[in-house]
């Protein structure tokens, strides 16, 4: 028989009715607590702090405080991430971001859901769907991203947006529900410029 840990992350209806994923909930509470209270300019100790919450991180990455998730250990992180500041992840299922993708303040990502039934949903049922974020993606400010949503490489998504389906590989993507703007051209490189990686930081 599976626990409830086992049904959120694969994505069934579970009620967290033995205590285990509070107590995880909380645990992940008290290092979010230290990370976002940690003196500003101790960047490497906040980020030390942090690392081992996480499922996994790819070479560096950077998240300004405040930062709030549920678990942490359903997040992976890939190499030069960058989240500005009230990113929440809730990660009952796998969040999954790839290779240099950058969000912008106040972004949302929820895998959590719960039924649409009333009766089945005050009983205290939920679900989580995972969410994946392909390399290179660019997020807008106020972005919420729902349950089980896949973003592909290189896309962007304008800030305010509300992503209630997949949005493919190469696009400008904006709005609530979030729908393909254009795709990404040619013309955009004319606003190209030199990037380098974060640098080393130890303050």
């Amino acid at each position: 028989m599976k626990t409830s840990k086992e049904k959120m992350i694969a994505g069934e209806l579970f009620l967290d009715n033995q205590g285990e994923l509070f107590k995880e909930r909380q645990h992940a509470k008290l290092i979010l607590h230290q990370f976002n209270q940690m003196d500003p300019t101790r960047v490497k100790a906040r980020h030390q702090l942090l690392k081992p919450l996480l499922g996994k991180t790819n070479g560096r990455f950077y998240i300004e405080p405040p930062f709030r998730c549920d678990y942490g250990y359903n997040i992976e992180l890939g190499e030069n991430f960058y989240a500005n500041f009230n990113l929440t992840i809730l990660d009952g299922a796998a969040v999954k971001i790839g290779n240099d993708v950058m969000i912008a303040p106040n972004v949302s990502i929820f895998t959590a859901g719960h039924p649409i039934d009333p009766v089945t949903r005050t009983a205290g049922w939920e679900f989580s769907k995972p969410i994946h974020i392909h390399d290179r993606v660019w997020i807008g400010g106020n972005t919420v991203i729902n349950p089980g949503i896949t973003i592909g490489e290189n896309s962007v998504i304008g800030a305010g947006s509300v992503v209630t389906k997949d949005i493919p590989a190469n696009v400008v993507a904006v709005g609530n529900p979030c729908k393909v703007l254009r795709e990404i051209n040619e013309n955009d490189k004319k606003y190209f410029y030199k990037t380098e990686p974060f640098p080393e930081l130890d303050i």
